[in-house]
């Protein structure tokens, strides 16, 4: 009894309102998402998707701010990103333009979907060591930003109309999902509470370009974000390029002595032969010698 009671007294301790509302409002851009997505009204869908990202943010920073952090809204929190910015993403691509390749579509839905599951769970596990400051992996809000404002890129560039280069799209949903389990760091937002004035002015000016063309600009901004992870990923592995350069050279060294080794068996067996034939014209003209000596 005593232990089912301290169980009670715990769980109602550990559910806050004001943070815990702000996630449940971000799954239901998720589910609502998911609903437009299938009735073919894309742009809505994908506007709620960039819309929860938002409540995403402002979750967390709630729960810090008033001290009202728990493991239940965390759980609660990785369950609403699942859906919201894994299952909800998935579906969009799947049927703005994934379901006209088939069983690859479904195959590209389905790596994108697992991935972020992935992400999620490995997430949960290493946020208060590894994830502490900064992310390993392309956080899911940002793949599923990226992913839904490319569906918006397209719309807005090419109509509703057929899409004339879906091979992006099948390329583009299962690398932002192998993004997500990467080993990669992304800079985090969320434990920065002092910033310097220029990156005021970047953020003051990030707004105005979104306000300004949000169908083209929030695109831009997720492959922006996506390229500096992956930029300062290259920047800080110099030994990894090396070593995938010796590599190559040592591929290629084997290579060309395995060539020369068989050129030099080549030559020694014409070799061989030249002697061979010299060899036999001797033994014949011995015998001819010896045939006129006779007679």
């Amino acid at each position: 009894m005593n232990r089912k009671r301290k169980r009670r007294l715990g769980m109602k301790k550990g559910i806050y309102l004001l943070p815990n509302l702000l996630t449940t409002a971000n799954l239901f851009c998720g589910f609502f998402a998911i609903t437009r997505a299938f009735v073919g009204q894309f742009e809505l869908a994908c506007w709620f998707v960039i819309l929860a990202t938002f409540f995403d943010f402002l979750d967390g920073r709630v729960a810090r701010m008033t001290n009202s952090q728990s493991e239940f809204g965390v759980e609660y929190d990785s369950l609403s990103d699942l859906t919201t910015f894994c299952l909800a993403p998935a579906a969009i691509a799947f049927s703005f333009g994934l379901k006209d390749f088939g069983k690859l579509g479904i195959a590209a839905a389905f790596v994108y979907f697992a991935c972020g599951a992935l992400r999620l769970a490995r997430f949960n596990v290493q946020q208060g060591s590894v994830e502490k400051f900064d992310f390993q992996g392309l956080p899911s809000p940002a793949a599923g930003g990226t992913l839904v404002s490319y569906v918006i890129f397209s719309l807005e560039l090419f109509g509703p109309s057929e899409e004339p280069y879906p091979f992006v799209l099948l390329a583009l949903t299962p690398l932002l999902g192998l993004l997500m389990v990467s080993n990669i760091r992304y800079k985090s937002f969320k434990k920065h509470n002092r910033t310097s004035f220029l990156f005021l002015v970047f953020i003051v000016s990030t707004i105005g370009l979104l306000a300004m063309y949000p169908q083209v600009m929030f695109f831009v901004f997720g492959i922006g974000y996506i390229s500096v992870g992956l930029g300062m990923w290259i920047w800080q592995s110099p030994q990894k390029i090396r070593n995938i350069k010796d590599l190559w050279i040592r591929i290629y060294n084997e290579r060309r002595e395995v060539l020369v080794y068989e050129d030099d068996d080549d030559e020694d067996e014409s070799q061989s032969t030249a002697l061979n034939v010299i060899d036999q014209v001797d033994e014949l003209a011995q015998k001819r010698s010896s045939k006129g000596s006779e007679s």
